[in-house]
């Protein structure tokens, strides 16, 4: 799965949706309206953020709502902490030193 995560991070205006759904759910046209690219390119992007999983989406009438699962992206940026050598635990040991 985390290959299909880093595949659908790798284009920037896949980032941009990401970036624009931490403030809150947005409807397809509210995104796709932040962009110069066509509908159906727009729909694409769309399409492999939901394969990754990094996008959910409801259905509201003739609408699409898009949410971004924070517990995917959770788990990738934890994978890329790992990668880099910080343990997503080095919280805790800096808790447990600041009590000693």
């Amino acid at each position: 799965m985390q290959n299909k995560v880093f595949k659908a991070l790798a284009h920037p205006d896949r980032r941009k949706v990401l970036d624009l759904l931490r403030s809150g759910p947005k409807l397809a046209g509210d995104l796709a309206a932040e962009f110069d690219s066509s509908w159906p390119t727009m729909s694409r992007h769309i399409s492999i953020l939901k394969d990754a999983d990094l996008l959910s989406a409801e259905r509201q009438g003739n609408q699409i709502l898009y949410r971004i699962n924070t517990s995917v992206v959770e788990d990738t940026a934890s994978t890329l902490l790992t990668f880099i050598g910080v343990a997503h635990n080095d919280d805790k040991d800096d808790k447990k030193e600041a009590a000693e």
